[in-house]
């Protein structure tokens, strides 16, 4: 790898790194303030409705993994075919202080995919202003070495990327508490059960492909938007 490489992929690093930091924050202070609406105010006392990166960023989940993960997914051959994933601190939600526990079991697992899908909204209007000026759809994604258009096309796939990702109904992701709202309570074993297992058989499904198989349409479908 030449000095232009390594000083792209640093370039690239240091966007990339700034949006997934800005995704994750924004993903936990959602979670935050919508508990706080629904009447805990836990998060709140601990700070946590707030967008400042210091607040949300998990050492290895937030910088560690994802940074190594780049950087071997650059390098090509096997490893590039390892997902960029990461996460932030847990926002600390106390349920019983809920005024409705369905309602807010809802809306607080939704408000972190809300906040995602509010991103990739901001990107796709700065992509569209962009294309009005002269740019292509291929240079936000890859094909451009303007660092504004890479900085757009971050936003928004990794956005779009963490907005289906946390839509699955496997334990600890939101989907899994949206759908265990919605199950019988017959059902309640069985998730428990589902529970203890949900996070292996995710890290399967992301290792095995299935994750890129899932995301693909969504990100064919905001090309094809960027198109129109």
């Amino acid at each position: 790898m030449g000095d232009m490489d390594i000083a792209n992929l640093a370039s690239h690093l240091v966007i990339y790194m700034v949006v997934l930091v800005l995704a994750i924050s924004a993903h936990e202070a959602g979670h935050a303030w919508v508990s706080h609406k629904n009447g805990d105010d836990t998060a709140l006392m601990l700070g946590r409705v707030t967008l400042n990166p210091v607040a949300h960023t998990d050492p290895i989940g937030t910088l560690l993994i994802p940074i190594v993960s780049f950087i071997l997914g650059a390098m090509g051959g096997a490893v590039a075919s390892i997902p960029l994933i990461g996460w932030g601190k847990p926002t600390p939600v106390n349920p019983r202080n809920w005024r409705n526990y369905k309602l807010g079991n809802v809306t607080v697992s939704v408000a972190g995919v809300a906040a995602n899908l509010i991103l990739v909204i901001a990107g796709f209007v700065a992509a569209k202003i962009m294309m009005s000026q002269g740019f292509g759809v291929g240079d936000f994604f890859g094909q451009s070495s303007n660092p504004v258009a890479i900085l757009v096309g971050y936003l928004m796939t990794l956005n779009l990327s963490l907005f289906v990702f946390n839509l699955l109904p496997f334990p600890p992701l939101d989907g899994s508490k949206i759908l265990q709202t919605f199950l019988p309570q017959s059902a309640e074993p069985i998730f428990n059960l589902f529970e203890q297992y949900g996070f292996l058989i995710l890290m399967a499904l992301i290792y095995i492909g299935v994750l890129r198989i899932i995301i693909t349409p969504f990100f064919i479908g905001l090309i094809y938007l960027l198109r129109l």
